[in-house]
């Protein structure tokens, strides 16, 4: 079972890796790490690629963590194995060994993760972003918003404990990873929702 585990949360990992933003935007001729924030995320695809292969990105980032977490909840539900193989997605998509490990900030790919190991707090991280979006039209501070929403929400709805562990360590680790988007936020130099890409901020931490 140990063994069977481990599988799970390697393989997870190695779905997670998979660079989809990155290779969504090379098929529009765009390197995504060298364009806007450098950040090989959905959100930089948007702004380099164009809003539907945006879309798409954020899709595929998504179902990277929902196929992950959903085949582990299929195989061993009521344990932490499922919350534990969406961390590992999750993981893959920031450090991707496909890239060097040097990915994303995980928030497509945790929302997907959560779907289906807590739908209720997932559908309210959702609404959650998207008002703080439309308010600040800061994607950075609505990501964060988002991940700690989903986190408080899976306590109070009671979700499994695991679950909602695994959610609130996500949330520290998405806020973690944009630190240099709150940086800029406060140096006014942090791109809002609809600016163009621009080169490469050499400063920028993926």
């Amino acid at each position: 079972m140990i063994a069977a585990g481990a599988l799970v949360l390697v393989g997870s990992y190695l779905v997670g890796s998979i660079p989809f933003s990155y290779l969504v935007a090379r098929r529009a001729g765009v390197d995504v790490r060298k364009v806007g924030s450098g950040n090989v995320g959905a959100t930089n695809v948007m702004r380099s690629a164009g809003r539907a292969a945006g879309i798409v990105a954020f899709l595929l980032d998504a179902s990277k963590g929902a196929v992950s977490a959903w085949l582990a909840l299929r195989l061993a539900p009521g344990t932490p194995l499922p919350p534990l193989a969406g961390a590992a997605a999750v993981l893959g998509h920031m450090y991707p060994v496909w890239l060097g490990f040097t990915g994303g900030k995980g928030v497509a790919t945790g929302a997907g993760a959560f779907l289906p190991l807590a739908p209720m707090a997932t559908g309210a991280s959702l609404v959650i972003f998207a008002g703080t979006l439309a308010a600040f039209r800061y994607v950075s501070v609505a990501s964060i918003a988002g991940a700690a929403s989903l986190a408080a929400t899976a306590f109070m709805s009671g979700a499994p404990r695991s679950v909602a562990a695994t959610a609130s360590a996500l949330a520290a680790l998405i806020a973690w990873r944009h630190r240099g988007n709150l940086r800029r936020i406060r140096a006014g130099t942090e791109h809002r929702i609809g600016a163009g890409p621009g080169p490469a901020d050499p400063g920028t931490t993926p």
